[in-house]
Formats: C-alpha cells, sequence, structure tokens
C-alpha cells in the first residue's frame, strides 16, 4: 500500500555523444507514516511544476552540455537497497585526495559531475559552520562541568571560613543533599528547554532560536556568578539549563540537516565532542579560578561564550531545509550553496525539493499523533525503533559517566584521603586528576567517530557498553581495597571507553532510526527522558555516595550491563542504511533482532517519504 504514495524518479543525463546515463536520486528515503485509517484515499507523488528548474543555480549549474529529464524507476530499481542503487554510481569513482580540497568523487563513465555536492565529505564551509553553531553545545559544556573543581569551595568553603567581600560571600555552604539538587537543576532546565526548542524552531528558525538562546546562557551565569544564597545559585544554575536544553535539541538538529550523507556520522557525533570540549575547557581554567572569589569568575564565563556566539551566528546560514519548508526556496537555495562552498548543488536541491513536494501532497492527511506513534496505531509500526530510541537516551545518562563529571573531584579527594590543607592546595591530586578525566573523554569520542562508520553502531554499542560495566566494577574493587591508583585509573578507563560509543550514539539514534514526520514529537519526548534521567542521577549521586561508600559505583555496573544486553538483542543496525531500509527492517513491536535482521532478507522495499 505505501509503496503507490510516492514514485521514485531518476534524472537521466544526455551527454555530448548522445549516450544517455541514469543518476538515481533515491529521494524516497524515509516512509511515510500516517493514521492508520480504513478506507482512507492516499494521494500519489505530484509532479514538480513545470516551471521549476534546478538551473537557477548560478554558483554550482549543470554542465551546459547536459539536459536532465525524469521518469519513474523500474521496480527492479526500488526493490534494491539504496546502498546497492549508490553502488552502481560509486563503483568506478576515486576520492579526491588532495588535502587543501573536499574529498569528492571524481566525475565517472556514469557521468557524475565531480562537484556533486551529494557525494562531497566535509568541506571547509560546512565545518566552520557547524562549529559556529557548536558553541552552543561548547556552552553546555563548560556550564555542566563548571561546578566539578570549585564543589568542595562552594558547598564546603573548604578555602577557608566564609568571609564577605564587596556584598558577596566567598562560599555558599550547604550540604552534599542540597548541593546534588542544585547540580540536577540545571539537567532539570535542561529538560524544560528541550521541551518547547522544537516547536519554537520550527516555526521561527534554528539559527534564530540558538541565537535568542544565549540570553539564557547570559542571565543563568550572571545569576550563578552573582549569587549570595542556595536559593540564587539554584536559579542560575536552572536556566543556564533551560540553555544547554535548547541546545542540545537545536544544534544536533541543524547539524544533521546541513550535513551531506557523507559527513552524516561525524558532525552526528559532534555535539556530544563540543559537549566533552567546554567540559574539559571548564576544568582547564578551573585550576586557576577554583579559589574564592575566583570560582564566580569561572561561572560568568559562560556570558562570555554566549554574545560570542550570538555575534558569529550573524554569519551563520539559515538551515536550508528549514527554509525550503517555509517556501523560502531562493534563499534555501543560497544557503546550501554556503554549506557546499565551490559544489554542484543541483542535484542535491532537487532532492530537496521532491522530498518536500511529498510532503506537501500528503499535508491534507493531519500526521500521526504521538500516542498513536507510541501505540502503532501508524501506517508503518515503528514501536520497536522508537522503543530503541527513548532506552539509548536513557542509558546515556543512566551509565554513571555524568557523575563522573560533576563529582570527580570530591570522589577523588575521598580515595586519596586529603586532609583540609591538602585540599585548599590548588590545585590538588583530585582536581589534576579531573582535569586529565575531561580531555580523555573528548579524545575518546574523535576515535569513536571515526571507528563507527566501519564497525557499525551495534557493535560499537555493544563493546562501550560491556567495557563500561566492567571500569565500574573496577572502581568498586579498588574502592574497597582502598587502592587509589586503581581507582583513578579505572575512572580514567571507564570515561574512554563509555565517550567512544555509548556516550555518543544516542544522538545518532533518532535522525537514523526514525522517518522525518515523527522526528519532531520523539525527539523532544528522547530528549526529556534524557534530561530527567540526567536529573535522578546528578541530584542522587551524592546521596548514593553517602549511602553506599566504596560500593557507589555498583549500580552503574547493572545499568551498563543491561545497555550491553540491549546492544546484543534488541539494537538496530543503521550503518549505511538510508531511514527507510532501517524501518522496513525493525519496524514492528518490541523484538528481538539478529546481526542480520530476518526483515532484511525478504527485501522489503524503502517506503516513501512524506
Amino acid at each position: 500500500m505505501t509503496a503507490d504514495l510516492a514514485d521514485n524518479v531518476e534524472t537521466t543525463q544526455e551527454t555530448d555523444d548522445g549516450a544517455s546515463t541514469s543518476i538515481g536520486l533515491a529521494i524516497a528515503d524515509e516512509p511515510v507514516l500516517l493514521p492508520s485509517t480504513p478506507g482512507q484515499p492516499v494521494p500519489s507523488l505530484p509532479t514538480r511544476p513545470a516551471n521549476y528548474s534546478a538551473s537557477d543555480n548560478t554558483a554550482g549549474s549543470v554542465p551546459s552540455s547536459t539536459s536532465t529529464s525524469t521518469r519513474p524507476i523500474d521496480n527492479h530499481y526500488i526493490d534494491s537497497p539504496a546502498s546497492n542503487r549508490n553502488s552502481r554510481i560509486n563503483s568506478s569513482s576515486n576520492l579526491d585526495s588532495k588535502k587543501d580540497k573536499p574529498a569528492i568523487l571524481e566525475g565517472d563513465e556514469k557521468g557524475i559531475s565531480r562537484t556533486d555536492s551529494r557525494y562531497s565529505r566535509l568541506n571547509r564551509s560546512l565545518l566552520l559552520c557547524a562549529i559556529a553553531v557548536a558553541l552552543s553545545s561548547i556552552n553546555y559544556g563548560w556550564v555542566i562541568g563548571s561546578v566539578n573543581i570549585p564543589a568542595l569551595v562552594i558547598e564546603e568553603c573548604s578555602d577557608g571560613p566564609e568571609t564577605w567581600t564587596s556584598g558577596f560571600p566567598s562560599c555558599v555552604p550547604m550540604s552534599s543533599i542540597m548541593w546534588g539538587l542544585v547540580v540536577g537543576l540545571t539537567p532539570l532546565g535542561a529538560w524544560a528547554g528541550s521541551m518547547f526548542s522544537g516547536v519554537v524552531a520550527d516555526r521561527f528558525g534554528r539559527k534564530r532560536i540558538l541565537i535568542v538562546n544565549n540570553a539564557f546562557f547570559v542571565a543563568g551565569a550572571l545569576l550563578s556568578s552573582t549569587s549570595t544564597s542556595i536559593v540564587q545559585l539554584g536559579v542560575g544554575r536552572f536556566v543556564s539549563g533551560i540553555g544547554c536544553g535548547v541546545a542540545s535539541n537545536l544544534v544536533s538538529t541543524y547539524n544533521s540537516e546541513a550535513a551531506t550523507v557523507r559527513s552524516r556520522g561525524f558532525l552526528g557525533g559532534f555535539q556530544q565532542l563540543m559537549i566533552l570540549v567546554g567540559l574539559f575547557l571548564s576544568q582547564v581554567v578551573s585550576i586557576g579560578l577554583s579559589a574564592a572569589p575566583l570560582w564566580r569568575v569561572l561561572f560568568s564565563i559562560s556570558a562570555g561564550l554566549a554574545i560570542f556566539q550570538t555575534l558569529v551566528l550573524f554569519f551563520v546560514p539559515e538551515s536550508p531545509k528549514f527554509l525550503a519548508k517555509k517556501g523560502r526556496m531562493e534563499e534555501s537555495q543560497a544557503a546550501l550553496q554556503r554549506l557546499r562552498t565551490g559544489l554542484d548543488i543541483s542535484l542535491e536541491f532537487e532532492d530537496l525539493v521532491a522530498v518536500l513536494d511529498t510532503r506537501a501532497a500528503n499535508a491534507a492527511i493531519p500526521p500521526p499523533t504521538l500516542w498513536q506513534v507510541l501505540t502503532g496505531k501508524t501506517e508503518v509500526d515503528l514501536r520497536h525503533l522508537v522503543f530503541c530510541v527513548l532506552f539509548l537516551m536513557m542509558s546515556q545518562q543512566w551509565s554513571g559517566a555524568k557523575g563522573v563529571m560533576f563529582y570527580s573531584t570530591e570522589i577523588l579527594s575521598s580515595t586519596f584521603h586529603l586532609t583540609t590543607s591538602e585540599k585548599q592546595h590548588i590545585p590538588s591530586i583530585a582536581q589534576l586528576l579531573t582535569l586529565g578525566i575531561g580531555a580523555i573523554g573528548a579524545v575518546a569520542v574523535i576515535v569513536g567517530m571515526n571507528i563507527l562508520d566501519k564497525a557499525g553502531r551495534r557493535t560499537v554499542l555493544i563493546v562501550s557498553s560491556l567495557s563500561t560495566s566492567i571500569c565500574a566494577a573496577l572502581i568498586v574493587v579498588g574502592s574497597k581495597l582502598d587502592l587509589g591508583p586503581l581507582v583513578a585509573t579505572a575512572m580514567y578507563l571507564f570515561n574512554l571507553v563509555f565517550q567512544s560509543g555509548a556516550g555518543f550514539i544516542p544522538y545518532l539514534s533518532a535522525s537514523e532510526l526514525l522517518p522525518y514526520s515523527v522526528l519532531g514529537s520523539i525527539s523532544g519526548l528522547a530528549a526529556s527522558v534524557n534530561c530527567l534521567t540526567l536529573f535522578i542521577v546528578s541530584f542522587t549521586f551524592p546521596i548514593l555516595d553517602k549511602a553506599l561508600g566504596s560500593y557507589l559505583f555498583t549500580p552503574f555496573i547493572a545499568t551498563n550491563f543491561i545497555t550491553f544486553l540491549f546492544g546484543v538483542f534488541l539494537m538496530p543496525e543503521a550503518k549505511g542504511k538510508p531511514v527507510s531500509q532501517v524501518v522496513a527492517e525493525y519496524q514492528g513491536p518490541i523484538h528481538l533482532v539478529s546481526a542480520v535482521s530476518p526483515r532484511c532478507r525478504k527485501k522489503t522495499p524503502p517506503l516513501p517519504v512524506v
């Protein structure tokens, strides 16, 4: 039934000698998701308006010696997986190995332009824009990491008795439970930010909302850096958390919409990398700014980062997909060209317009509600894939990794039995070890991003989560035997193996497993689950520390092992597959999967997109 909703199209190029070669555009990369209403007519894909032409692209037009026309693709072509279709194009292609040029396909006998933007890697302009947008992620990392090293100075006044200077106290003394609540208010604010960010970004644009969102970072930084009470510090952390929640949603959205197919894996992990870069930088600076009252300067730097990004974003184009969806085609084409400097965007822009044409054709049919998606009452049953996205976002936070990021200084100070005078000495051994933990996390993400497309998402998750569970067990053993070096080493390994896989794969899951028609609602739900889980872990971590002592990481042995079992028995593999193929293989209620899904052997044709 769904196969009749839209026609795949194929571009026929006529070369100078009159020979024709075909290039599959593969625009039907996502399945249609409609409420499952019996007898409801299903519209077909309209033809592109007769007056539409991609030749308006003057920056990267198709050579004049070629002409294009469209025709339906035969059923055999539709039934073949997108990866096989692409292999017809790529089989005789060579990559540009020059370091000063983007690595793109050379022209081959199929007649594909060597500058076709659809097959480009990460070019310079795209990378610069991704970095500019990801400054919000760096600020996110700064906010969550800046409380780690100065924690004892703020909550326990370890730098000396509380004194007041110019109307500000040198510390804000509180119990460990209250400190856990103050720290936990940041992910609670992130939950609030993630709830509304998608809706307003769909209306006003990704870039514009990122600019406005910096007001939350500025306000939160000012409240935290001038705090004179526990309440003011908590409110400041909550407001900064709103900025973190908006950033976590929109940075990944912008990068996924701006990415080429071949840069999708790298930009998918880019957000987690930038969060860890921000966390590491905050810990480096904390070494010099953790004493009283310099921790106030540390908190205020977040405002400076936000103001700097606001200025930079004025030079970044809006998401081409958002502009096209709003009918601003000329702006969309110009934005896409800015992201693909020096490349021919003609066919890529045609693909984008064709997808939007399909969605417009079905706009009269109401999209499925969140409840219909969750209960499987849609044209395509997505319950298994939705469960996987939600589980991955929850497992990222219940791993205990954020506990290490928030409380490693306190844990290591206790592990090495530091005296009051040793804690007052800055930098202490605990602070220096914390600095190394942040650095190794950033390195781990880079390693993971490079192996992800080779080993596959499922394999990387399995190895990462099992290794994380083992490292949590080593932390418990070291703590029980009072072996400080073993605890420190195990914490380093814990962060290394977690961040190289299980730490950033959840950020890829929604865009790789779910069709666009449900991506917004499920992404918002997944972000909420992620933030609420982080709040629970942040708040309960110091409580568990008091209650369990040496056995603090015992719960995380179990949670990471559960993630390992999920990877073995339930995790879909999306490596090198369009969304349509993933949905065709793993649709249905929650079920066990194998390395090669049985549905894959049925050769279910890719489903059309709306």
